[in-house]
């Protein structure tokens, strides 16, 4: 019986095991040495904006929270007082009447706005995608909020404004839009609103050019009308864009201010004295820059938990396109 042998396993011979040994020692070194050149040259392009981040935000932010434990009023040395400020605050019934003023205006403000956009985005994704359109529904944004302000001012003055003089036409009675404390907060939320809402469209529309247009055209095969579609495609695969357009609109709306400054100054009878406008008053109105700090960590602090509590109900971070 003849039992077949085995050969031994081949194997390298010993310098060439040392010249490949040798070869991956430089490759791995030759590729360290690019990480680390890619690592530079990223810490060069991010340095700008990183510098700027702890110049403008990080630290004025850290300066604000230790202000906002001191007497200070721009004169003299800060004065330690520990939670004075905020007891000052939480008694202070200005602050909370300024506090509801806000959530007025941040209400109507995000209602109609997000509504709005939200219309204008689905109509230039479902009827047209012209960019002349997109450029036109863009056009109010390019202004800035001071302009945009004053412009409005002039348009709604009771006595010369067109606006009024357009009502007073059609046989009503003039209406001070901006001098009534019933119609000021809603005119200064609508005022906001056609200059944010195209810029807030074209994000939403960025959102649905994102959908699969294979999904609309099964659901026109099996039936579906567009108010079906609508809400059983688009609303639910648009629900992570749209998370991120409210987060931004709500912070960006509790911290309206120049729109205010020049068409009301927080008038009439502190009808628009939001919080914005009541902290720059404590601040550079009356130097109580201590106590407009811890206003402004409070406004923080509701920001912050706002924001957290949006992401987690609309599931922000998780979308359903699969």
């Amino acid at each position: 019986m003849t039992i077949a042998s085995s050969s031994p396993p081949s194997r390298l011979p010993l310098g060439d095991a040392k010249g490949a040994g040798t070869d991956r020692r430089t490759a791995r070194r030759a590729t360290a040495r690019e990480e680390r050149g890619d690592g530079r040259l990223a810490a060069v392009f991010i340095a700008p904006a990183l510098l700027g981040f702890l110049v403008f935000l990080l630290w004025p932010t850290l300066r604000g929270v230790y202000l906002s434990f001191t007497r200070f009023n721009l004169l003299t040395p800060a004065e330690w007082v520990g939670l004075d400020n905020y007891v000052r605050m939480v008694h202070d019934p200005i602050f909370w009447d300024s506090m509801g003023v806000t959530v007025e205006y941040v209400v109507i403000n995000i209602g109609v706005q997000t509504v709005s956009a939200l219309a204008i985005a689905v109509l230039l994704q479902r009827l047209t995608q012209s960019a002349v359109l997109r450029g036109i529904v863009l056009t109010p944004y390019l202004m800035s909020n001071v302009v945009a302000g004053i412009v409005w001012l002039w348009i709604l003055d009771t006595q010369l404004g067109i606006g009024n003089e357009i009502i007073a036409g059609l046989g009503f009675d003039r209406i001070p839009f901006l001098a009534d404390e019933t119609w000021a907060i809603p005119t200064i939320a609508l005022i906001n609103v056609w200059r944010h809402v195209g810029y807030t469209a074209l994000l939403l529309f960025a959102g649905l050019m994102a959908i699969p247009n294979d999904m609309y055209e099964a659901a026109k095969v099996d039936g579906a009308s567009e108010w079906r579609m609508f809400w059983r495609i688009t609303m639910p695969l648009l629900r992570p864009v749209l998370a991120v357009v409210l987060i931004m609109t709500v912070i960006g709306s509790f911290q309206v201010f120049d729109t205010v400054a020049v068409t009301t100054a927080g008038g009439p009878a502190n009808a628009t004295n939001v919080l914005q406008f009541y902290i720059y008053g404590a601040a550079f109105g009356r130097f109580q820059f201590g106590y407009a700090s811890a206003m402004s960590v409070a406004l923080l602090v509701v920001l912050s938990a706002i924001t957290v509590l949006q992401y987690r109900l609309t599931r922000a971070g998780r979308s359903d396109l699969g």
